[in-house]
Protein backbone atom coordinates (compact mmCIF):
# COMPACT_ATOMS: atom_id res chain seq x y z
CA UNK A 1 0.00 0.00 0.00
CA UNK A 2 1.00 3.51 -0.99
CA UNK A 3 2.11 5.71 2.86
CA UNK A 4 -0.66 8.23 1.10
CA UNK A 5 -3.11 5.68 1.23
CA UNK A 6 -2.49 4.13 4.51
CA UNK A 7 -2.78 7.74 6.12
CA UNK A 8 -5.82 9.03 4.44
CA UNK A 9 -7.48 5.58 5.48
CA UNK A 10 -5.95 6.32 9.72
CA UNK A 11 -6.92 10.09 8.86
CA UNK A 12 -10.44 9.22 8.19
CA UNK A 13 -10.52 7.06 10.51
CA UNK A 14 -9.68 9.27 13.54
CA UNK A 15 -12.02 11.90 12.11
CA UNK A 16 -15.07 8.98 12.19
CA UNK A 17 -14.03 9.21 15.84
CA UNK A 18 -14.83 12.54 16.16
CA UNK A 19 -11.31 14.25 15.23
CA UNK A 20 -11.28 17.86 12.85
CA UNK A 21 -9.81 16.83 9.25
CA UNK A 22 -7.36 19.74 9.38
CA UNK A 23 -5.90 18.83 12.49
CA UNK A 24 -5.38 15.44 11.90
CA UNK A 25 -4.38 15.90 8.31
CA UNK A 26 -1.03 17.83 9.85
CA UNK A 27 -0.33 15.68 12.22
CA UNK A 28 -0.28 12.76 10.23
CA UNK A 29 1.20 14.48 7.28
CA UNK A 30 4.48 15.36 8.99
CA UNK A 31 7.62 14.68 7.26
CA UNK A 32 6.01 13.01 4.04
CA UNK A 33 7.00 14.04 0.69
CA UNK A 34 5.00 16.71 -0.98
CA UNK A 35 3.41 14.05 -3.71
CA UNK A 36 2.09 11.46 -1.03
CA UNK A 37 0.96 14.13 1.23
CA UNK A 38 -0.82 15.90 -1.64
CA UNK A 39 -2.75 12.66 -2.56
CA UNK A 40 -3.61 11.99 0.80
CA UNK A 41 -4.99 15.17 1.26
CA UNK A 42 -6.92 14.86 -1.66
CA UNK A 43 -8.36 11.28 -0.52
CA UNK A 44 -9.36 12.81 2.86
CA UNK A 45 -11.11 15.78 2.05
CA UNK A 46 -12.56 14.14 -1.26
CA UNK A 47 -14.30 11.62 0.53
CA UNK A 48 -15.74 14.25 2.96
CA UNK A 49 -16.90 16.47 0.48
CA UNK A 50 -18.24 13.67 -1.84
CA UNK A 51 -19.48 11.27 0.98
CA UNK A 52 -23.28 11.25 -0.59
CA UNK A 53 -22.15 10.89 -4.06
CA UNK A 54 -19.89 8.01 -2.73
CA UNK A 55 -22.70 6.45 -1.09
CA UNK A 56 -25.62 6.94 -3.58
CA UNK A 57 -22.83 5.01 -6.41
CA UNK A 58 -22.58 2.20 -3.51
CA UNK A 59 -26.43 1.81 -2.54
CA UNK A 60 -26.78 0.79 -6.41
CA UNK A 61 -24.53 -2.63 -6.16
CA UNK A 62 -24.67 -3.23 -2.77
CA UNK A 63 -27.31 -5.23 -0.62
CA UNK A 64 -25.88 -3.54 2.76
CA UNK A 65 -26.37 0.17 3.25
CA UNK A 66 -23.23 1.89 3.69
CA UNK A 67 -24.40 3.46 6.62
CA UNK A 68 -24.21 0.34 7.94
CA UNK A 69 -21.02 -0.81 7.25
CA UNK A 70 -18.27 -1.14 9.87
CA UNK A 71 -16.69 1.83 9.71
CA UNK A 72 -13.04 0.28 8.38
CA UNK A 73 -14.99 -1.32 5.57
CA UNK A 74 -17.14 1.58 4.44
CA UNK A 75 -13.99 3.94 4.80
CA UNK A 76 -11.84 1.67 2.63
CA UNK A 77 -14.51 1.91 0.12
CA UNK A 78 -15.13 5.03 -0.16
CA UNK A 79 -11.85 5.82 -0.55
CA UNK A 80 -11.66 3.66 -3.85
CA UNK A 81 -14.77 5.43 -5.34
CA UNK A 82 -13.16 8.49 -4.66
CA UNK A 83 -10.11 7.43 -6.54
CA UNK A 84 -11.81 5.63 -9.06
CA UNK A 85 -14.97 8.24 -9.96
CA UNK A 86 -13.25 11.87 -9.10
CA UNK A 87 -9.41 11.40 -9.57
CA UNK A 88 -8.31 10.72 -13.24
CA UNK A 89 -4.83 10.35 -12.29
CA UNK A 90 -5.25 6.43 -10.18
CA UNK A 91 -5.66 3.85 -12.17
CA UNK A 92 -9.14 1.70 -11.33
CA UNK A 93 -7.51 -1.33 -10.88
CA UNK A 94 -5.20 0.07 -8.36
CA UNK A 95 -7.71 2.00 -6.34
CA UNK A 96 -9.56 -1.57 -5.77
CA UNK A 97 -6.57 -3.44 -4.91
CA UNK A 98 -5.28 -1.02 -2.49
CA UNK A 99 -8.69 -0.79 -0.76
CA UNK A 100 -8.94 -4.23 -0.55
CA UNK A 101 -5.19 -4.18 1.30
CA UNK A 102 -6.85 -1.54 3.65
CA UNK A 103 -9.32 -4.05 4.99
CA UNK A 104 -6.96 -6.78 5.35
CA UNK A 105 -4.83 -4.42 7.11
CA UNK A 106 -7.15 -3.73 9.46
CA UNK A 107 -8.13 -7.24 10.00
CA UNK A 108 -11.44 -7.57 8.28
CA UNK A 109 -10.16 -10.25 6.01
CA UNK A 110 -13.62 -11.15 6.17
CA UNK A 111 -14.58 -7.85 4.23
CA UNK A 112 -12.09 -7.91 1.42
CA UNK A 113 -14.82 -9.67 -0.87
CA UNK A 114 -16.88 -7.12 -0.15
CA UNK A 115 -14.92 -3.94 -1.09
CA UNK A 116 -13.47 -6.12 -4.45
CA UNK A 117 -17.15 -6.56 -5.50
CA UNK A 118 -18.35 -3.19 -4.54
CA UNK A 119 -15.89 -1.47 -6.16
CA UNK A 120 -15.76 -3.48 -9.73
CA UNK A 121 -19.37 -3.25 -9.96
CA UNK A 122 -19.49 0.58 -9.15
CA UNK A 123 -21.74 2.25 -11.53
CA UNK A 124 -20.67 5.42 -13.47
CA UNK A 125 -21.12 9.05 -12.09
CA UNK A 126 -24.67 10.09 -13.09
CA UNK A 127 -25.54 12.69 -15.57
CA UNK A 128 -27.70 14.23 -13.28
CA UNK A 129 -28.61 13.33 -9.68
CA UNK A 130 -32.00 13.00 -8.47
CA UNK A 131 -32.05 16.11 -5.91
CA UNK A 132 -30.18 18.96 -5.44
CA UNK A 133 -29.25 18.47 -2.23
CA UNK A 134 -27.20 15.20 -3.36
CA UNK A 135 -25.95 17.41 -5.91
CA UNK A 136 -23.86 19.00 -3.73
CA UNK A 137 -23.64 16.63 -1.18
CA UNK A 138 -25.29 18.21 1.54
CA UNK A 139 -27.69 16.99 4.08
CA UNK A 140 -31.21 17.69 3.18
CA UNK A 141 -32.03 19.86 5.71
CA UNK A 142 -29.52 22.44 5.48
CA UNK A 143 -30.00 22.32 1.88
CA UNK A 144 -33.54 23.42 2.14
CA UNK A 145 -32.66 25.47 4.84
CA UNK A 146 -30.59 27.58 2.39
CA UNK A 147 -32.69 27.53 -0.40
CA UNK A 148 -35.39 29.74 2.08
CA UNK A 149 -32.96 31.82 3.58
CA UNK A 150 -30.66 32.75 0.16
CA UNK A 151 -32.71 31.61 -3.00
CA UNK A 152 -32.01 29.04 -5.21
CA UNK A 153 -29.58 30.68 -7.39
CA UNK A 154 -27.10 31.81 -4.02
CA UNK A 155 -28.09 27.86 -2.55
CA UNK A 156 -26.24 26.73 -5.53
CA UNK A 157 -23.60 29.12 -5.17
CA UNK A 158 -22.77 28.00 -1.95
CA UNK A 159 -23.30 24.22 -2.36
CA UNK A 160 -20.60 24.92 -4.83
CA UNK A 161 -18.19 26.74 -2.89
CA UNK A 162 -18.21 23.75 -0.41
CA UNK A 163 -17.21 21.10 -2.69
CA UNK A 164 -13.86 23.24 -4.27
CA UNK A 165 -10.87 22.72 -2.06
CA UNK A 166 -10.62 26.47 -0.32
CA UNK A 167 -8.14 28.96 -1.62
CA UNK A 168 -4.55 29.51 0.23
CA UNK A 169 -4.77 33.30 2.33
CA UNK A 170 -2.01 34.04 3.89
CA UNK A 171 -1.43 37.37 6.49
CA UNK A 172 1.67 39.72 6.14
CA UNK A 173 2.72 42.55 8.98
CA UNK A 174 2.72 45.90 6.66
CA UNK A 175 6.11 45.97 6.21
CA UNK A 176 6.89 42.86 5.36
CA UNK A 177 8.28 42.20 1.84
CA UNK A 178 5.96 40.47 -0.62
CA UNK A 179 6.92 36.79 -0.79
CA UNK A 180 6.72 35.27 -4.38
CA UNK A 181 3.09 34.09 -6.13
CA UNK A 182 0.77 36.21 -3.99
CA UNK A 183 -1.45 39.28 -4.81
CA UNK A 184 -2.93 41.43 -2.55
CA UNK A 185 -6.51 41.54 -1.57
CA UNK A 186 -9.41 44.31 -0.55
CA UNK A 187 -8.10 43.09 3.08
CA UNK A 188 -5.39 45.09 3.99
CA UNK A 189 -2.56 42.14 5.04
CA UNK A 190 -4.53 39.68 3.21
CA UNK A 191 -2.50 38.12 0.30
CA UNK A 192 -3.74 35.29 -1.73
CA UNK A 193 -1.21 32.68 -2.76
CA UNK A 194 -1.38 31.99 -6.74
CA UNK A 195 1.58 29.49 -6.41
CA UNK A 196 3.06 27.66 -3.50
CA UNK A 197 2.38 28.55 -0.13
CA UNK A 198 5.86 30.18 1.30
CA UNK A 199 7.38 28.49 4.24
CA UNK A 200 7.19 29.91 7.45
CA UNK A 201 4.32 32.24 6.18
CA UNK A 202 0.86 32.49 8.89
CA UNK A 203 -2.00 31.09 6.79
CA UNK A 204 -5.05 32.68 7.34
CA UNK A 205 -8.88 32.70 5.49
CA UNK A 206 -9.30 36.11 4.14
CA UNK A 207 -13.18 35.48 5.60
CA UNK A 208 -11.37 35.12 8.84
CA UNK A 209 -8.81 38.29 8.29
CA UNK A 210 -12.06 40.84 7.27
CA UNK A 211 -13.63 40.54 10.99
CA UNK A 212 -10.78 42.89 13.20
CA UNK A 213 -10.62 45.67 10.49
CA UNK A 214 -14.38 46.13 12.02
CA UNK A 215 -13.14 46.94 15.15
CA UNK A 216 -11.44 49.79 14.43
CA UNK A 217 -8.61 49.24 16.63
CA UNK A 218 -6.38 52.12 17.59
CA UNK A 219 -3.10 52.64 19.31
CA UNK A 220 -2.81 52.07 23.55
CA UNK A 221 -6.47 50.83 23.43
CA UNK A 222 -7.38 47.75 26.23
CA UNK A 223 -7.95 45.23 23.86
CA UNK A 224 -10.36 41.97 24.91
CA UNK A 225 -10.42 38.51 23.12
CA UNK A 226 -13.16 36.22 24.67
CA UNK A 227 -13.07 33.01 22.53
CA UNK A 228 -9.58 33.61 21.19
CA UNK A 229 -7.44 29.77 20.63
CA UNK A 230 -5.88 29.44 18.30
CA UNK A 231 -5.19 33.00 18.29
CA UNK A 232 -4.60 34.24 14.49
CA UNK A 233 -7.33 36.61 14.89
CA UNK A 234 -5.40 38.17 18.39
CA UNK A 235 -1.95 38.14 16.73
CA UNK A 236 -3.92 40.03 13.71
CA UNK A 237 -5.28 42.92 16.22
CA UNK A 238 -1.54 43.07 18.29
CA UNK A 239 -0.29 44.36 14.58
CA UNK A 240 -1.50 47.58 16.05
CA UNK A 241 1.05 49.19 18.22
CA UNK A 242 0.97 49.17 21.89
CA UNK A 243 -2.48 47.19 21.95
CA UNK A 244 -2.82 45.85 25.74
CA UNK A 245 -4.50 42.28 24.69
CA UNK A 246 -6.09 40.00 27.05
CA UNK A 247 -6.80 36.71 25.09
CA UNK A 248 -9.25 34.15 26.37
CA UNK A 249 -10.22 30.71 26.28
CA UNK A 250 -11.97 27.73 27.35
CA UNK A 251 -9.74 25.35 26.59
CA UNK A 252 -6.30 24.84 28.36
CA UNK A 253 -4.97 22.40 25.68
CA UNK A 254 -6.17 25.88 23.42
CA UNK A 255 -3.91 27.95 24.74
CA UNK A 256 -1.19 25.87 25.57
CA UNK A 257 -0.97 26.44 21.17
CA UNK A 258 -1.94 29.79 21.35
CA UNK A 259 -0.36 31.42 18.65
CA UNK A 260 -0.14 35.08 19.10
CA UNK A 261 2.59 36.20 21.47
CA UNK A 262 1.99 39.25 23.63
CA UNK A 263 -1.25 38.95 24.95
CA UNK A 264 -1.86 38.12 28.51
CA UNK A 265 -3.43 34.48 28.49
CA UNK A 266 -6.53 33.51 30.68
CA UNK A 267 -8.48 30.51 31.23
CA UNK A 268 -11.84 31.15 31.19
CA UNK A 269 -15.50 29.94 30.00
CA UNK A 270 -17.24 33.09 28.36
CA UNK A 271 -20.56 31.74 28.82
CA UNK A 272 -20.09 32.56 32.29
CA UNK A 273 -19.96 35.64 34.06
CA UNK A 274 -16.39 37.38 33.44
CA UNK A 275 -13.97 38.76 36.01
CA UNK A 276 -13.73 41.41 34.22
CA UNK A 277 -15.12 45.31 34.47
CA UNK A 278 -16.01 47.68 31.72
CA UNK A 279 -12.29 48.40 31.09
CA UNK A 280 -12.27 47.71 27.49
CA UNK A 281 -11.86 49.60 24.60
CA UNK A 282 -12.52 47.22 21.77
CA UNK A 283 -13.76 43.36 22.38
CA UNK A 284 -13.86 40.80 19.99
CA UNK A 285 -16.36 37.58 20.21
CA UNK A 286 -15.46 35.36 17.49
CA UNK A 287 -18.06 32.64 19.14
CA UNK A 288 -17.94 28.66 19.02
CA UNK A 289 -20.73 27.98 16.11
CA UNK A 290 -22.05 25.63 14.06
CA UNK A 291 -19.22 26.10 11.47
CA UNK A 292 -21.80 26.11 8.40
CA UNK A 293 -19.84 28.74 6.05
CA UNK A 294 -16.66 26.73 6.30
CA UNK A 295 -17.63 23.69 4.87
CA UNK A 296 -14.99 23.81 2.13
CA UNK A 297 -12.36 23.59 4.77
CA UNK A 298 -14.03 21.48 7.22
CA UNK A 299 -16.37 19.14 5.27
CA UNK A 300 -16.81 16.81 7.74
CA UNK A 301 -19.19 19.01 9.40
CA UNK A 302 -21.51 18.85 6.95
CA UNK A 303 -22.47 15.11 8.19
CA UNK A 304 -21.86 15.92 11.84
CA UNK A 305 -23.97 18.80 12.40
CA UNK A 306 -27.86 18.25 13.39
CA UNK A 307 -30.40 21.07 12.91
CA UNK A 308 -31.07 20.80 16.42
CA UNK A 309 -27.73 21.93 17.58
CA UNK A 310 -28.27 25.68 16.30
CA UNK A 311 -30.51 26.23 19.35
CA UNK A 312 -28.18 25.13 21.25
CA UNK A 313 -25.21 27.17 19.73
CA UNK A 314 -27.43 30.47 20.18
CA UNK A 315 -28.15 29.88 23.48
CA UNK A 316 -24.35 29.69 23.91
CA UNK A 317 -23.53 32.72 21.94
CA UNK A 318 -26.21 34.79 23.23
CA UNK A 319 -24.40 34.28 27.39
CA UNK A 320 -21.27 35.41 25.98
CA UNK A 321 -22.28 38.14 24.48
CA UNK A 322 -24.13 39.42 27.24
CA UNK A 323 -20.99 38.66 29.40
CA UNK A 324 -18.79 40.17 26.87
CA UNK A 325 -20.82 43.65 26.66
CA UNK A 326 -20.57 44.05 30.45
CA UNK A 327 -16.76 44.48 30.22
CA UNK A 328 -17.19 47.33 27.15
CA UNK A 329 -16.38 51.10 28.44
CA UNK A 330 -18.59 53.75 27.75
CA UNK A 331 -17.83 54.57 23.93
CA UNK A 332 -15.66 51.26 23.24
CA UNK A 333 -17.01 48.79 20.02
CA UNK A 334 -17.44 45.42 20.22
CA UNK A 335 -17.46 42.92 17.17
CA UNK A 336 -19.65 39.78 17.30
CA UNK A 337 -18.72 37.22 14.99
CA UNK A 338 -19.27 33.94 13.84
CA UNK A 339 -18.58 31.37 10.47
CA UNK A 340 -22.37 30.11 10.41
CA UNK A 341 -24.35 31.19 7.56
CA UNK A 342 -27.27 30.25 10.03
CA UNK A 343 -29.79 33.45 11.14
CA UNK A 344 -30.26 31.96 14.92
CA UNK A 345 -26.03 32.23 15.35
CA UNK A 346 -25.73 35.61 13.78
CA UNK A 347 -28.53 38.20 13.72
CA UNK A 348 -31.12 36.62 15.74
CA UNK A 349 -28.04 36.49 18.52
CA UNK A 350 -27.63 40.21 17.92
CA UNK A 351 -31.08 41.17 17.96
CA UNK A 352 -31.82 39.01 21.24
CA UNK A 353 -29.11 40.60 23.20
CA UNK A 354 -28.61 44.12 22.35
CA UNK A 355 -30.23 44.82 19.36
CA UNK A 356 -30.32 49.18 19.89
CA UNK A 357 -26.38 48.96 19.63
CA UNK A 358 -26.14 47.40 16.54
CA UNK A 359 -24.26 49.72 14.01
CA UNK A 360 -23.00 47.11 11.42
CA UNK A 361 -23.53 44.00 9.81
CA UNK A 362 -21.49 42.10 7.37
CA UNK A 363 -22.20 38.85 5.68
CA UNK A 364 -19.94 36.77 3.57
CA UNK A 365 -21.02 34.22 1.74
CA UNK A 366 -18.93 31.66 -0.05
CA UNK A 367 -19.43 31.65 -3.92
CA UNK A 368 -20.09 35.13 -3.77
CA UNK A 369 -17.38 35.99 -2.06
CA UNK A 370 -13.64 35.08 -1.42
CA UNK A 371 -12.57 32.73 1.07
CA UNK A 372 -15.04 30.81 3.93
CA UNK A 373 -18.47 32.09 5.05
CA UNK A 374 -18.51 34.67 7.87
CA UNK A 375 -21.32 36.54 9.95
CA UNK A 376 -19.48 39.91 11.81
CA UNK A 377 -21.94 42.76 13.78
CA UNK A 378 -20.86 45.76 15.29
CA UNK A 379 -22.18 46.69 18.32
CA UNK A 380 -20.97 50.03 20.84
Amino acid sequence: MSSARQIAYGVLLTVEHGAQSGDALDRALAGLDSREAGLATEIVYGVLRRRAHLHALMARVSSRRPEKMDAHVRIAIEMGAYQMRFLDRVPDHAAVSESVDLVKHAKKNQASALVNAVLRRLPPLPEKWPDEALEFSLPAWLWRRWVSRFGLDMARRLGEASLRPPEPFIRLQAGSELPPDCEPTEVAGCFRVTGSVPEGARRQDIGAQSVVPLLDLQPDQRFLDVCAAPGNKTAQALEMPGLKAIACDSSEARLAAFHAGGAHLVRLDAAQALPFTAVFDRILVDAPCSGTGTLARNPEIRWRLAQTELKKHAERQRRILRNALECLKPGGRLVYSTCSLEREENEDVVRAVAPERVRAERLRLPGRHAGDGFYAAVLT
